[in-house]
């Protein structure tokens, strides 16, 4: 028998940043976050509000004014509501089912606060969670003393979370980047490597 030769391959990752009303004394920082991490590559990024709004191409100049100048210029809904329900099928539809999610590690940067039927955000995260290696939820309000997930959508949506963590400080985006690193490589068959 001949062995097998594997490689580690990086994960596509997957950040859906929400920029509603509620997250705009946080959407900048994710943003910036999302720059960063998509300037390693493999990384897709989207924002979420009452719009899906794929922003990947605006967050790959090197200067990060310059990409935050391209995705405000390019995203229509900030600080409106929130319609993450909707908007996981738009993207689970759209991109996801062919394979953007599949086998991915899908980041969201999100409160939770859900303006439309939480029962439509709670069967969405479910697709997305039988497609996804990993789904992780970034919270930033989750750092407040006594939080608990009361909100409808986040309730909603925790059964299929993976990982749930705070999305506040730098401190916590250093957490977050630490666990989507652990979980983003997959060991992959060399070319002419037999199965």
């Amino acid at each position: 028998l001949r062995r097998h030769a594997r490689v580690d391959r990086p994960r596509r990752v997957v950040l859906l940043v929400d920029v509603s009303g509620s997250m705009a004394p946080y959407a900048d920082a994710l943003l910036r976050f999302a720059h960063a991490a998509a300037r390693g590559g493999r990384t897709e990024v989207f924002t979420i509000g009452t719009r899906l709004t794929r922003v990947t191409r605006e967050l790959s100049p090197r200067d990060p004014d310059l990409a935050m100048a391209a995705v405000a210029a390019a995203v229509p809904d900030w600080r409106g509501g929130t319609r993450l329900g909707e908007l996981l099928r738009e993207f689970l539809n759209r991109w996801g089912q062919r394979g953007m999610a599949r086998g991915a590690i899908v980041v969201l940067l999100s409160d939770g606060w859900e303006r439309d039927d939480p029962a439509l955000l709670g069967a969405q995260m479910r697709r997305l969670h039988a497609l996804a290696h990993r789904v992780v939820w970034a919270n930033p309000r989750k750092a407040r003393p006594g939080y608990t997930p009361t909100a409808a959508g986040m309730a909603a949506a925790l059964p299929s979370v993976d990982a749930f963590m705070e999305g506040h400080s730098l401190a916590a985006l250093e957490r977050l980047a630490a666990v989507v690193r652990g979980a983003d490589t997959v060991a992959v068959p060399e070319a002419g490597a037999e199965r």
